[in-house]
């Protein structure tokens, strides 16, 4: 079974995975096991329609938080069938899709909660910018063709200084 305590012992493996080595795969487990504690309270400890006390059932095969993270962070940064995921932390494929939807707003929560989510609407990047002031940022962008304007104020505004366009 594929799990964190291997992998850890192995950076090149847990980077390749994860895309993170060690010590921030460590730093994002204490958002993430808040966020999952957090969750798991909303969704199942204070829900009126229980069968049976919270921790009864059947024990999950993702018993500790590393392996909940290392499975979500694997799935994001692989992106494998559902099949394959089941083979490699050896249960069903119906499971490994409830950990793939439960586990991924545990993370975006995670996320959330230690301020490393992208910013999404382009109005407030201003605002997002400021409050990193120790981190460089790239911006990867393409340039598009526009149809040429006739005016020539407008032409000249959209001219990028690109001669030739490449098939």
């Amino acid at each position: 079974m594929l799990s964190y305590q291997r992998l850890k012992h192995h950076p090149r493996a847990l980077r390749t995975f994860t895309g993170l080595d060690q010590t921030e795969f460590e730093k994002l487990l204490t958002p993430f096991a808040m966020a999952y504690h957090a969750y798991r309270y909303d969704q199942h400890v204070t829900k009126q329609s229980r069968q049976r006390r919270y921790g009864g059932g059947r024990k999950p095969r993702l018993a500790s938080m590393e392996d909940n993270l290392l499975c979500i962070l694997f799935y994001f940064k692989v992106y494998p069938l559902q099949e394959v995921m089941a083979v490699l932390f050896e249960t069903s494929q119906g499971r490994v899709n409830e950990w793939i939807h439960t586990l991924s707003i545990v993370l975006k929560m995670a996320l959330g909660n230690a301020h490393a989510l992208p910013e999404r609407d382009p109005k407030n990047l201003e605002q997002t910018l400021a409050l990193c002031l120790a981190v460089d940022f790239i911006i990867d962008g393409t340039e598009r063709r526009v149809h040429r304007p006739q005016d020539a104020t407008e032409q000249h505004e959209k001219y990028s200084g690109k001669k030739k366009t490449i098939p």
